[in-house]
Formats: structure tokens, C-alpha cells, sequence
């Protein structure tokens, strides 16, 4: 059983200061009976509960602090095609599944867009993600991407820039070329949580916040117990990523938390904003570790990057990532630094989401390693069909197992710091 769990309230970021709601659901009490109890309140646990709700499943969702608390609510809001570990998938099970492997790419793309318009979700949704290359060797990766596309009669509209368009559309002189798809895009990440989980709500699911799980009594019907109350289901749906203490015979060691962090300026004037971001879209390096930034509906620049992977937070985010949003954009050094803020991504070390099942009707799905907007939709899908018995998507994940490391998490995470300090001295030079 799990003691001494701190319920908390939202970090002082930028997307929980422009929040369109602030969720007020109630503690879990008392006994409760449901089809799927789903735990964690972030995009893969609302996803999955939606997708369920849809379907017409009684859910559960109980969360231990607010809806969209973690990674969820906190990240870049880049609407970023495809997740992590899908080339270690093709790899594995070959020519077979590359169709299904393209359906996956863009999967949760298709979700995020049919529900922000569906569901009047106002979370500030843009279409427009650009991966730009800081060194010149990087160029050639989006001449091949474009191949790619034109070669899978890609239906949306993609561009490669070169240097000087790049520059012209950019505003700085750090890169040397970048691709933009208008398929991607940008959005306020914390809004679109919420969104999804009031849509949830309205379709007769519950939610339980500021109740942190305490254990799980697995059987035929297995029971979530927090301190105040229990829900029995059919099945459970653990989502809890980064912050999930929960099964740690099965899940210790499977996913490591690393830190993330973003700064957010005060609002620029529409001078600099044509300067630097007139086509108002994303924009992410393809470093190993990565910068990215994006404007905000009410143009601040939302700048972040430099993922920390030793399990220590800087003293101070700001010092931390305003030198790497300086280098990019020199001309912004007297503006005023209104936000900075951080948390915890979910890491697998082979980069592919850890997915399975413990017993029968206990599910689990974390670890998006960074690129996780869209894959957690994504994941959501597959949890609910693996829920109802359709196990082919979910089979393809639970089939590639993760790499383990044995010992304590804080090994893992020294372990996992000098692997990154390898790919940022690639990066260097």
C-alpha cells in the first residue's frame, strides 16, 4: 500500500493561469461500481475514458491531484505526428504492419482535431509544426521526409525550407533548413485535457480528483482503493506515467522520470511577433535533446527545452533556459520573463511505450519519452479497444518488451543522464 502521497494543486505555469476551468471534481468516497476504472487524469487516462464513454462503458477516472496535473498539462502543446519507438515496431514485426504503422503516425492527429471540433474544445488549436536543423549535416533528413510524403500521396500541405527561407520565416540565423507540415500543429495543452475530460463527464463518466491511489486488489473484478473509498471494475487502466508508484513488482524500472522545463515571456509586440513567427506555428530542432518554442494566443513565447535527465530540478528554470532562447533570439534579451516552469516526462530507454497487462483486466500504458500529445490519444484508442478485446494494436507494443535497469530508480536516472550527456556532445559537435 502507498502512504504519505502530497495531493497538489497546479505549477505556476502559463497554461494554469489562462486555464478555462478550474476542475473541482470530487474525492473519491464511499463504494463505487463501474465497467473500466482508469487511474491518472492525464491525456492517456482522459483519452482512454473518453474513447470508453463513447462506446458506452461506465468509467471511473481517478486522479490524485487535478485533471491534466503532470506532463499533460505542462508541456510544449506540440501537435507532433507519430510517438516514439515506431521504427523499433516496424523493425520487429516487418513489412506486415507498415500500413498500420503509418495509421499510428498520424492517428492522433486525426482524434485531437475530430474532438477539439466535436466537443467546442477552445484550447487554441493551430495547424503549423516546423523541425528546424541547427547544424548543416541535419538538412538532408527533410529532403527526405518530403520523399516520404510524396511517395504515400500525403494529403496535406508540407514544405521544405531552405537557409534563407527558413531565416525570412524564422527570424534568426541558428538554422540551416527546416520541414513544416500544416498537419501538425500547436495548442494549449492543459485546455485540451480539460476539454476531453468535460466531454468525458457529459457522456456519464466520473471523475475523482485530489485522490491518490493507495492500492489495487487484483480478482475478477479488481479494486482501486484510495483512503477514502474504493471503485470495482471489470477492468483498470493504469496511466499514471512519470508519477505512477503504483504495481512496482511489474512497472519499477520500466520508465524513468526526467525533467522538462519552459519559460514563457510577457506578450510581444506584433512587430516582433512578424519578426520572428509570422506564420504563427511550432517549431522543435531535431537535436538529440531538443529545443522548441511556439507563440501563445496571446503572443507570449513559450520557449523550452534542455530536458534534464539526472533527477535534480535547476534552482532557477529561468537562468536554466533563457541562455538557449538568447541564442536563438538575441533581440528579445530585454524582454520580461513572466512564466517558468517545469516537470516530469516519462523516459524508456528504447524509446517505445510501455504497454501491457498485469493478470487478466489490469492494463498499463506510460512512457511517451517526450512525444507524447499526440501518442497519448493514440494510446487512449488502443487501451479501450484492448478493454473491449481488441488486442492487435495493443499486442504490437506489449510484444516489444522495455529494457529494464535493475537497482533503484535513482541508478536509472545516473544511468540514463550519462547515455543523454553522450547524444548532447553529438549535438555540440
Amino acid at each position: 500500500m502507498i502512504t504519505g502521497y502530497q495531493k497538489q494543486e497546479h505549477t505556476g505555469s502559463y497554461y494554469a493561469a489562462t486555464a478555462n476551468e478550474i476542475t473541482d471534481y470530487p474525492v473519491l468516497e464511499g463504494a463505487h461500481s463501474v465497467d473500466v476504472c482508469i487511474v491518472g487524469a492525464g491525456f492517456t487516462g482522459v483519452a482512454t475514458a473518453l474513447t470508453l464513454a463513447e462506446r458506452g462503458y461506465s468509467v471511473a477516472l481517478v486522479e490524485a491531484n487535478r485533471v491534466g496535473w503532470g506532463a499533460s498539462g505542462r508541456n510544449g502543446g506540440q501537435i507532433i505526428n507519430g510517438m516514439s519507438g515506431l521504427k523499433k515496431l516496424r523493425a520487429r514485426y516487418g513489412e506486415s504492419i507498415a500500413d498500420t504503422v503509418w495509421s499510428l503516425r498520424w492517428r492522433g492527429n486525426d482524434i485531437i482535431h475530430d474532438r477539439v471540433e466535436q466537443y467546442d474544445i477552445r484550447c487554441d488549436l493551430k495547424n503549423g509544426y516546423a523541425e528546424v536543423a541547427p547544424k548543416p549535416r541535419q538538412v538532408g533528413y527533410f529532403e527526405e521526409t518530403a520523399r516520404e510524403l510524396e511517395r504515400l500521396d500525403f494529403p496535406y500541405r508540407y514544405e521544405v525550407w531552405d537557409r534563407e527561407k527558413t531565416r525570412a520565416m524564422l527570424g534568426t540565423d541558428a538554422f540551416h533548413g527546416g520541414f513544416i507540415c500544416y498537419r501538425d500543429g500547436h495548442l494549449h495543452p492543459l485546455n485540451l485535457c480539460i476539454g476531453e475530460a468535460r466531454a468525458a463527464v457529459n457522456l456519464g463518466a466520473r471523475i475523482f480528483e485530489q485522490s491518490p491511489v493507495t492500492a489495487i486488489e487484483h480478482g475478477a473484478r479488481p479494486r482501486v482503493r484510495t483512503a477514502d473509498g474504493h471503485v470495482e471494475a471489470d477492468a483498470v487502466v493504469l496511466a499514471g506515467n512519470a508519477y505512477s508508484r503504483l504495481e512496482p513488482k511489474h512497472l519499477s524500472n520500466l520508465v524513468f522520470p526526467a525533467g522538462s522545463y519552459i519559460i514563457g515571456t510577457e506578450p510581444l509586440p506584433d512587430a516582433v511577433v512578424n519578426e520572428i513567427n509570422p506564420l504563427d506555428i511550432a517549431v522543435c530542432d531535431v537535436n538529440a535533446v531538443v529545443d522548441y518554442y511556439r507563440l501563445s494566443a496571446d503572443k507570449r513565447l513559450l520557449y523550452g527545452g534542455a530536458c534534464n535527465y539526472s533527477g535534480r530540478d535547476p534552482a532557477s528554470i529561468k537562468s536554466y533556459i533563457l541562455p538557449r532562447m538568447l541564442k536563438v533570439y538575441p533581440q528579445l534579451k530585454d524582454v520580461r520573463i513572466d512564466y517558468e516552469w517545469g516537470g516530469k516526462i516519462g523516459i524508456v530507454l528504447n524509446r517505445v511505450p510501455a504497454v501491457g497487462r498485469i493478470g487478466k483486466n489490469v492494463y498499463y500504458c506510460q512512457g511517451y519519452s517526450g512525444h507524447g500529445v499526440c501518442a497519448t490519444h493514440v494510446m487512449g484508442e488502443i487501451m479501450a479497444d484492448a478493454v473491449g478485446g481488441t488486442l492487435e494494436r495493443f499486442d504490437l507494443f506489449a510484444g516489444l518488451k522495455p529494457i529494464r535497469i535493475p537497482g533503484t530508480q535513482w541508478l536509472g536516472n545516473q544511468i540514463i543522464a550519462l547515455g543523454m550527456m553522450y547524444y548532447r556532445i553529438k549535438d555540440l559537435l
